[in-house]
């Protein structure tokens, strides 16, 4: 049933609120007789026990499969994670590298400037002293000398001296013009490097989380499990009780009547009603005084329509209740209770024993006068939502 919460009206008073609390506590501490069990009611519990068991171990199959699927997930995440690992430290390690060739030349093409530096001004020197000379300056060094012997060699001191220079400054130029292009090469790599070191550690982080996520699944699915194998458990128990209660009633033995737990069925009970969801489980009405709890919820329904029990039980209590109008409370087992309130009329008394589905009054009216049913859940003597027990 689609439930759609329109704006809460006050289900009733504070006062009120604490009479039934109150009441129901001392209600419920009466307890119940025994009873002889009708024998298609009985066989119809078992039908609902066996039907209910049978969706539970299916759950548990399915699983069951989601978990042998998460888990080969994890496994690949595992290995995919192994990998990004690896990748990234060969990255940095590349990185370092580049980081220390790229050191290197810096500290060498430093060294060379350094040592330019040093050299230029005899070279500047020699090279302004050859353009002050000109061509007249190599004769007049050429009649410097001697013999011809000595002009050759004075010649040719002069070239060599001259080449020397430019030799040296050409392959000076070269080898840093060398080291600047290496830097260049260098600075590209690590900035691509960087680049690379970065999308690693991202992939890595994802997988990481995606890791996680499927751990949690993991987990979770494995407290689902064993959820379901402990509700399986408490049906099984039920099972054998209503197996030997109808032994009993064919051998013509007396039998206490059986009552199907409560938890296992969580998720899929039976509205008690078709309505809207007009107020809901813990949310103070508005303009009301008192604490902000509302331990029920209630549903905008036409006056008059019937209202089911949502599981099979034995009527409490059935009678007028200050606030609630008509108040039915049925008791399940293990302590359970579902309660059903502002009813016009009940078709039940207590004693009565009702199954899921069975009408136990109709639609009235809340202390504001609008149509609507009061619905409550308590389990374990704490109310819980009853949103999270209904059919979705």
């Amino acid at each position: 049933m689609a439930s759609r919460c329109s704006e809460d009206r006050p289900a009733a008073s504070g006062f009120s609120r604490k009479i039934l609390t109150a009441g129901i506590t001392l209600l419920l501490g009466l307890g119940l007789g025994a009873q002889t069990p009708d024998r298609s009611q009985t066989e119809a519990l078992a039908r609902r026990a066996a039907e209910r068991l049978a969706a539970l171990q299916k759950e548990s199959e399915r699983l069951a499969s989601q978990e042998r699927g998460v888990l080969a997930e994890l496994r690949k995440l595992e290995v995919d994670r192994a990998i990004k690992v690896e990748e990234l430290a060969a990255i940095e390690r590349d990185s370092r590298g580049v980081q220390d060739k790229l050191a290197a030349a810096t500290r060498r093409a430093a060294e060379l400037q350094g040592e330019a530096d040093r050299q230029r001004p005899d070279v500047e020197a020699r090279l302004v002293h050859l353009y002050k000379m000109g061509r007249a300056g190599y004769w007049r060094l050429l009649l410097d000398v001697n013999n011809l012997r000595e002009v050759g060699r004075a010649y040719r001191t002069a070239a060599a001296l001259n080449r020397i220079d430019r030799d040296r400054v050409e392959e000076h130029r070269r080898t840093l013009a060398a080291l600047a292009a290496e830097r260049t090469a260098l600075e590209a790599r690590a900035r691509e490097l960087t680049i690379l070191q970065r999308r690693a550690r991202d992939a890595a982080a994802g997988i990481e989380r995606a890791v996680a996520a499927r751990a949690t699944l993991v987990r979770s699915i494995d407290e689902r499990r064993d959820l379901n194998a402990q509700l399986a458990g408490e049906l099984q128990d039920a099972q054998q009780k209503i197996q030997a209660t109808l032994a009993a009633a064919a051998a013509g033995r007396p039998a206490t009547a059986p009552n199907l737990p409560l938890r296992p069925f969580q998720g899929t009970l039976p509205w008690p009603a078709e309505g809207v969801v007009s107020a809901r489980f813990g949310r103070q009405p508005p303009n009301t005084a008192g604490p902000p709890v509302r331990n029920g919820i209630e549903l905008s329904l036409p006056e008059g329509q019937p209202v089911n029990a949502v599981h099979s039980g034995t009527v409490a209590y059935a009678d007028l209740f200050s606030g609630y109008a008509n108040l039915v409370i049925v008791e399940h087992a293990d302590g359970a209770y579902s309660l059903y309130g502002h009813l016009a009329t009940t078709v039940v008394k207590k004693g009565d024993r009702v199954e899921a589905g069975t009408t136990v009054g109709t639609a009235g009216r809340n202390p504001a006068g609008n149509p609507s049913i009061y619905f409550e859940l308590r389990v374990d003597g704490r109310p819980v939502d009853p949103l999270q027990w209904l059919k979705r």
